[in-house]
């Protein structure tokens, strides 16, 4: 690098230099209100998607989530559901560079903190994300799941300093309990209560479509029981919109439902590896979540 050049010091220079526009924090004592201007932002972010269905519809049941007419319809499913919502905090990609990592919000907090709780669902025979995170913070524990593989991967097996931090079950995430099923199926809550646990800190879910049902199911349990917020942080998820899961109604309506306990989405990254790979359309999207409604960390002063 050049000894003659400096990083700009007008903060509305950077916008060019970076993926995203620049991150101003909330000053201390006004998380609060950081949290009402952006969910007033996102109100108007909810009437653009509409806006567009009525354009390009006008009824939901007339909407393509993939077309192929991309003069007279240039937009994909991704285009009605943008990260619109900003991370109070900072916002950095945890794990390997390529397929595996995610992006997380408050990281900083994350590795402060004196006791923290993280759930997996999804490894297949990559923990990079896993074992950054245990690394990064001594005071976090990891539970994960996933029954097409019968352990962590080698980021965590081949570290002594991890693997008593890291817990590992040859079960999925489902919609329903089905201990005697092959492989055994449990719902979110029936996890969180075999392990004493009310809140989890950060929430990692890729299961190659299963998603749709484990958390239509999880919602529906809080909904039966008078609850209105997630009992987690933050979610990072791969959104699987494959058949039947990519009918433009039925997503909105699952999209939705998250918005309703909270969930904001604050960054997505599309999966070009599959895309490139598969020579498929654009239908995986790593989405990370802030809970909005929920009382923790990421949120409080």
């Amino acid at each position: 690098m050049s000894d003659s050049w400096r990083w700009p010091t007008d903060l509305r220079i950077p916008h060019r230099f970076m993926r995203r526009p620049p991150h101003y924090f909330p000053f201390p004592g006004h998380l609060e209100e950081w949290v009402a201007e952006e969910e007033e932002r996102y109100k108007a972010t909810v009437a653009g998607r509409w806006d567009m269905v009525k354009y390009y519809g006008p009824r939901v049941e007339d909407m393509q989530s993939f077309p192929r007419q991309w003069k007279e319809k240039p937009y994909t499913l991704w285009d009605f559901f943008i990260p619109a919502w900003r991370c109070p905090h900072s916002t950095q990609r945890v794990g390997r560079m390529a397929d595996g990592g995610k992006w997380v919000c408050g990281m900083e907090l994350i590795e402060a903190a004196p006791k923290c709780v993280i759930y997996s669902f999804g490894i297949e025979t990559d923990s990079s994300f896993e074992a950054e995170l245990l690394r990064r913070a001594p005071g976090c524990e990891v539970w994960g799941y996933d029954f097409s593989v019968d352990s962590w991967g080698p980021e965590i097996t081949g570290d002594a300093d991890l693997a008593p931090r890291a817990h590992f079950h040859k079960w999925g995430l489902g919609g329903r309990d089905e201990p005697g099923h092959s492989p055994p199926m449990y719902t979110l809550r029936t996890l969180m209560a075999m392990n004493g646990h009310s809140f989890i800190d950060l929430f990692k879910i890729d299961i190659e479509g299963s998603e749709f049902d484990a958390l239509k199911s999880l919602l529906r349990s809080l909904e039966d029981a008078g609850e209105d917020a997630v009992p987690f942080g933050q979610m990072q998820i791969e959104i699987h919109a494959w058949a039947p899961y990519d009918v433009f109604g039925y997503f909105i309506d699952w999209w939705e439902s998250l918005e309703r306990f909270g969930l904001r989405p604050f960054w997505f990254e599309p999966n070009l590896v599959y895309a490139n790979a598969m020579d498929a359309r654009p239908e995986l999207v790593e989405y990370a979540f802030i809970n909005v409604k929920g009382k923790h960390d990421l949120l409080t002063d």
